[in-house]
Formats: C-alpha cells, sequence, structure tokens
C-alpha cells in the first residue's frame, strides 16, 4: 500500500519558495528567509500566493513526483504544476478508447449512484443521531426521494437523463443540508453558491471540494490515467473531467462530512470569515489556518474500504479508487467499485 506523505500549505499571498538541495525555502516580501522544510515528506505544494516558486524547485519537485497547485487568496484555482506522467501508455490509450464505449456509460452511472448514495447515508446518519434538533419529517422525505433516484439509474439508458437524475438529486440533498447544520452561529445555509461563494458554509464547501479534486487529479496521473478524458462529466479544455467524476462519491462522504464537523463542533466560527464588497466571503488568513490543520487531519483518519475490506486513511483513498479504475479499464474488475458508505 502506498505511504500517505504530508502536502505543504503556504496561506501567506507574499511568500516565494526557492530551494537549496531537498529543501524548500519560505521568503518573505522583501526576500528574507521566513522558513525550511525537508522536501522528502512531502507529496504536494499547495501555494495561496501569486508570488510562485523557483524553476530550481519546480525541477526539483518534478523529479521527486511532488505537485504544486496554486489557488488565489481566496481559495480559488489558478493553475497547477504536475511531474512528468507516469504510466503505461497502453493503460491511456484503452482509457481513450472505452471512455468512447458504453464503459463510459457504466462508470458514469456508478460515480452518480456512489454520490447519492453516499449524500443520503449522512442524511440518514443525521436522522439517527440527532432526532430532536432536526425536522425528522423533512429529512425522512428527502432520504425517500434520493432512494428513487437511485432506483432510477439502474433503468438509465443515456448521460443526459443520468444528468437530469443527479441534478435532481441534488437538489434534494441540499434543500436540507441546513438541517445538518447544528450550530447555526453565522453559518446559514440557503443553498450552492460558487464563483464566488456568497455565505461560509458555501465558502468551506467549495475550498474542500477544489482540494479533493486535486489529490483525485493527483492520484489519476499517479496510476497512468489522463484525468481530462471523463465519463459523465462534459470534456472542455483544461478541465479535469474525470477526477470531477471521480470525486462525485468523495463529495458527501468527505467534504460535506468534513465542512459539517468543522461547524457542529465549533472549531471555525464566524469571525474566521471576511465579507468582500461584491459579496463574497472568504476565509481569514486564521480561518484557513484551522482549515488546513483539520484537513491534513482528516486525511489521516483511518477507514475500512468497504470493497477492499483494508484499513487505510482517507487521504489515500482517492489513489486507491484511481488503481481501482484503471483495473477495471483492463478488464481486471467486473465494474469500477465506488466507495458505499455503511
Amino acid at each position: 500500500m502506498r505511504k500517505l506523505k504530508n502536502t505543504l500549505y503556504i496561506l501567506t499571498p507574499d511568500y516565494y519558495l526557492g530551494c537549496k538541495l531537498d529543501t524548500i525555502i519560505m521568503y518573505d516580501k522583501e526576500s528574507k528567509e521566513v522558513g525550511r522544510i525537508p522536501i522528502h515528506n512531502l507529496e504536494g505544494i499547495v501555494s495561496f500566493g501569486y508570488r510562485g516558486v523557483s524553476p530550481s524547485l519546480m525541477k526539483l519537485c518534478a523529479t521527486m513526483n511532488i505537485s504544486i497547485v496554486f489557488l488565489d487568496p481566496n481559495g480559488s484555482y489558478l493553475s497547477r504544476i504536475q511531474p512528468p506522467i507516469t504510466g503505461n501508455v497502453y493503460l491511456r490509450e484503452l482509457q481513450y478508447q472505452k471512455m468512447c464505449s458504453m464503459v463510459s456509460f457504466d462508470i458514469a452511472k456508478n460515480c452518480v449512484l456512489g454520490k447519492i448514495y453516499n449524500s443520503r447515508w449522512l442524511i440518514e446518519r443525521y436522522i439517527r443521531d440527532h432526532p430532536m434538533q432536526i425536522d425528522m419529517e423533512k429529512m425522512k422525505r428527502v432520504s425517500n426521494d434520493l432512494l428513487i433516484c437511485m432506483k432510477k439509474i439502474s433503468s438509465c439508458t443515456d448521460k443526459d437523463f443520468l444528468r437530469a437524475i443527479e441534478g435532481e438529486a441534488a437538489r434534494k440533498y441540499f434543500s436540507v443540508f441546513s438541517e445538518m447544520i447544528l450550530q447555526k452561529n453565522g453559518f446559514e445555509f440557503k443553498g450552492r453558491s460558487r464563483r464566488p461563494p456568497l455565505d461560509r458554509v458555501n465558502a468551506l464547501l467549495s475550498l474542500a471540494y477544489t482540494l479533493e479534486v486535486s489529490m483525485i487529479t493527483s492520484s489519476l496521473e499517479s496510476v497512468g490515467l489522463d484525468p481530462y478524458i471523463g465519463a459523465f462529466h462534459v470534456e472542455r479544455s483544461g478541465r479535469p473531467a474525470l477526477s470531477l467524476d471521480l470525486v462525485e462519491e468523495f463529495r458527501p462522504l468527505v467534504c460535506d462530512r468534513f465542512v459539517l464537523s468543522m461547524i457542529n463542533k465549533r472549531v471555525i466560527n464566524k469571525n474566521d470569515f471576511k465579507i468582500l464588497e461584491n459579496g463574497a466571503v472568504l476565509l481569514t488568513e486564521n480561518g484557513k489556518k484551522k482549515f488546513f490543520s483539520e484537513w491534513q487531519k482528516k486525511k489521516l483518519e483511518v477507514f475500512t474500504h468497504p470493497y477492499l475490506k483494508e484499513k487505510m486513511e482517507w487521504g489515500l483513498a482517492p489513489y486507491v479508487q484511481a488503481s481501482l479504475l484503471a483495473k477495471y479499464l483492463r478488464d481486471e474488475l467486473d465494474a469500477y467499485p465506488v466507495i458505499l458508505w455503511k
């Protein structure tokens, strides 16, 4: 099993990254050294800055198979520097062939099924654990609606119908998302908003989704798959369609649970956000520190994979799913086994 390493998060926009030998060196805006980090225990670097990194560090990261992701200070994705794609070229050729066949539709159906199943599981968990703090009737009704959506997938015959089912399920799910926010002091939620997020909950969700997609993209490339050739999401230039396919099962299971836990356990509060003139709600620097500290802890949590029956960290789950997808494309599995949580 692959070993989970750390990710270095650079939260200060004015920092510039360089290197000496196998050590990352951080410089402030006056080019003064402010810190050093050994690179051998890292699997990725995420920077919220505009000043960038040195060519020598890019070369070192490429040599050591370490990705560098750039987000703007608000957490929106900018770009990604990736090491050379590894893996068997024949696997990518196989991927291109099968994504033009019915195999693509089978993968798409499983990805959507995983998303709806895990969304319903999260709702059912709150019904079980917090019956006195939520609208039980409303939650049970939506849980039943999601079950109906899951049954529709089995008789679905084309991707347009599948996208309609996914859209309907997402609307139902987010219609009760606020019920799962048990500490609503400043964390009101009326629906998804993005680019920019218009409330604190959406700010957290968007950042969590961005990070999970980045992890999945790295995982797909590490097993030799092309993250831009997908099954469910429409392919566009620069859009990692396959990463967006695989992230669906992780949205409720990892990202939504993570955000709800931070809010309900009061790890983060309304003062950890700032509101811009255009209404965008963003994390402050202190809020980002809290977010990434908890995100690292989440990645280290151990669970038992329901298909493999093996214990592993959540941070390794994207790599495992990418590996299982590769096995399916090579006809080593009968279907792509999404994580269906119990």
